[in-house]
């Protein structure tokens, strides 16, 4: 059974271009701040007061990724694994599991725990797990400063960024096979994904106290922090979930409620409905209003 998370996160992320950063690019700059958590079992409309949005429009926010000396080799001629990265809030009340597969391409992913550590996380358990899909790679983390799972949308944002970063670094090949790679990565996807036929959400009953909220859409930089703005902004609470990077695609498993309670059928449609206009409707630059 899911614990819902009532922690504030001490950790904001800002992006700004040091004057001493020759490649004059965007970078994270973390800073010890508070941050209200969206994952809350308390009423959202207190976090709706002081949130800083990780959007769609903050693209470049990570340098794009050039081949590296450390990189993989790989023949051209063989076929590239669909890379994923899951990062999971229900299967550990302790800590925060994510988990990496690129097929049997990965290695010990020691510059990917480094670079959780340098976000001010501890990784407190890593496995690793072979099957028909390829090797696994599993931590547990937690934040530094609390020895807490981490539950703040805009931490756990980062953390995937960083991840897929990573990825794109030391396994370029991967570029042409994730959303991302369009805007951080080598090589963009030569498939392109409509978001409408991609987006696919629907509304579960999940006991009488919660509903399971599943989505699927076109994956692109700061998906996590728009969704949970977006059910929050209709009053429904985000307890714990799930959210994978599948290659082009996102998908989400929320557990959520509205006033403690499982969603009803009206208010299921709300949400759908809300979700589904801000997912298909055309970006537009916040700068520009």
């Amino acid at each position: 059974m899911a614990v819902a998370m009532a922690s504030a996160a001490n950790y904001g992320v800002y992006f700004t271009t040091s004057t001493t950063n020759k490649y004059k690019f965007p970078i994270f700059e973390l800073k010890n701040r508070s941050w209200p958590a969206a994952f809350l079992s308390s009423p959202p409309s207190i976090l709706e007061k002081r949130r800083a949005r990780l959007s769609s429009s903050m693209v470049g926010i990570i340098p794009r990724a050039t081949p590296s000396a450390t990189s993989v080799e790989n023949d051209d001629t063989d076929t590239v694994p669909t890379p994923k990265v899951i990062i999971d809030l229900d299967s550990d009340p302790d800590a925060t599991v994510v988990e990496i597969t690129f097929g049997d391409r990965l290695g010990a992913l020691m510059d990917t725990m480094n670079a959780l550590k340098n976000l001010g996380l501890n990784v407190v358990k890593a496995n690793v797990y072979l099957d028909s899909s390829g090797k696994h790679n599993k931590f547990s983390i937690t934040k530094a400063t609390t020895g807490r799972k981490v539950d703040d949308p805009e931490l756990l944002e980062a953390i995937r960024l960083t991840i897929i970063n990573n990825l794109l670094e030391y396994h370029p090949e991967s570029s042409s096979q994730l959303a991302m790679g369009a805007t951080f990565g080598v090589e963009p996807p030569k498939e392109k994904v409509d978001v409408d036929i991609a987006t696919h959400i629907r509304v579960d009953d999940d006991g009488p106290n919660r509903s399971l909220l599943y989505l699927e859409t076109v994956d692109r930089p700061g998906l996590l922090v728009d969704l949970v703005k977006t059910i929050t902004d209709v009053n429904i609470t985000v307890e714990s979930g799930e959210f994978d990077t599948e290659g082009l695609l996102a998908k989400a498993k929320f557990h959520v409620s509205y006033k403690g309670r499982a969603i009803s059928r009206p208010m299921q449609q709300v949400l759908a409905n809300s979700l589904r206009y801000f997912l298909r409707r055309p970006t537009t630059e916040e700068a520009s209003f």
